[in-house]
């Protein structure tokens, strides 16, 4: 399998590189925006790229059901079919599967067999459905279907997990995919050391394209996470990108690339500017407060999005409090464009050797 990963430069564990796919070199670090219904909520495609993002997510659970991943194929495919000429990663819908564990009815060897979230229907996901589904969308990265257990499962569930997840791995590992489509193995184990430790070798010694963290960032005590991250990403082959699946508030941003991830992703910039929160170096603004009522600021004086270079805090406060969509859109804009500057920002350190100094003095702002 040819190499799809090139590492360029590295300061401690942190890591710079590039990533190739079939729509397009991808910078990394990177922070991937989801669009998980084949949407960035409230953004055009071409405001989403204007904002700096190199490769979005959408979600083969939803898109299986909602309208359909055959429909999706029949269009053209998904870059097609939303209009994205750039990197897509589809996760496997396992996350969403085991999030819902209320629609769940049976898990063994083969699958698991759940009710759809949408109508109620009785449904099986297998790790050929899963693969199957995302070569009709020809996403560029096809993540494998895993076990997502619980935080506080017992050692013995997250045992079972581990080893389901490796066997789900082995089947996907040879399936048929969309032309160009590269597939990512995820490992489980939860906070345990050991069982992650063997998650990681058995996956990786699958040979995957790449390779992710899965299972954390789910309820764990954050310091353990990010210990826990640290040990795993040291396990895993240098050559390859790496993908810590779900963080994306600033601080977290920060750990995982000094751990030495590649990858990741969050609903976060767009689920807080549907509260009305603005993330920004001053901390995150709660656009909803009254002290905002008259300031005639951007919301981040070092932003470049047109949110800050067009708009008062005063002006998007009042959008916000009426319930107008271009307030959510507003702070969704400005909130991808912050986490994509801080990353940005992160690699250029890397590649100068100041990665730790970057990163205390974007804490100190973040956390004052």
């Amino acid at each position: 399998m040819s190499q799809v990963y090139e590492l360029l430069g590295q300061d401690g564990a942190a890591r710079a590189g590039t990533l190739r796919t079939a729509h397009g070199t991808i910078q990394t670090p990177v922070f991937m925006p989801v669009g998980t219904k084949a949407t960035v909520k409230t953004l055009d495609p071409l405001e989403v790229r204007d904002a700096g993002a190199q490769i979005i997510l959408s979600n083969t659970y939803h898109l299986h059901f909602r309208p359909g991943d055959e429909l999706i194929a029949e269009l053209g495919g998904l870059h097609e079919f939303m209009r994205w000429d750039g990197p897509i990663l589809t996760d496997s819908g396992g996350f969403q599967v085991f999030s819902l564990r209320d629609t769940i009815s049976k898990v063994d060897d083969e699958g698991v067999t759940f009710n759809s979230v949408y109508d109620g229907t009785p449904t099986r996901f297998t790790p050929q459905l899963a693969a199957a589904i995302q070569a009709n969308l020809g996403s560029d990265i096809a993540m494998c279907l895993d076990q997502v257990p619980a935080a506080d499962v017992s050692r013995r569930a997250l045992e079972e997990a581990v080893r389901r997840t490796t066997d789900w791995a082995r089947i996907q590992r040879n399936a048929p995919r969309a032309p160009g489509q590269l597939r990512f193995g995820i490992s489980q184990g939860g906070i345990d050391a050991e069982l992650r430790r063997r998650s990681v070798e058995e996956i990786a010694e699958l040979d995957f394209d790449g390779n992710a963290i899965g299972g954390l960032a789910i309820g764990e005590d954050r310091e353990t996470m990010f210990a826990t991250t640290d040990a795993a990403a040291a396990m895993l082959p240098t050559h390859k990108p790496r993908y810590f699946m779900g963080i994306g508030d600033p601080e977290g941003i920060l750990e995982v690339i000094e751990a030495g991830i590649d990858m990741f992703d969050c609903v976060l910039p767009t689920r807080t500017a549907r509260t009305g929160s603005a993330l920004t170096w001053e901390g995150r603004l709660n656009l909803r407060n009254a002290r905002f009522a008259k300031d005639q600021g951007p919301l981040d004086e070092h932003c470049d999005c047109p949110a800050c270079t067009r708009f008062t805090r005063a002006y998007i406060r009042h959008l916000v409090n009426q319930g107008e969509i271009l307030g959510i859109k507003l702070i969704s804009l400005h909130n991808i464009r912050f986490l994509i500057q801080l990353t940005d920002g992160a690699r250029a350190a890397i590649l100068n050797g100041s990665f730790a100094s970057y990163k205390s003095s974007a804490l100190e702002r973040l956390l004052p």
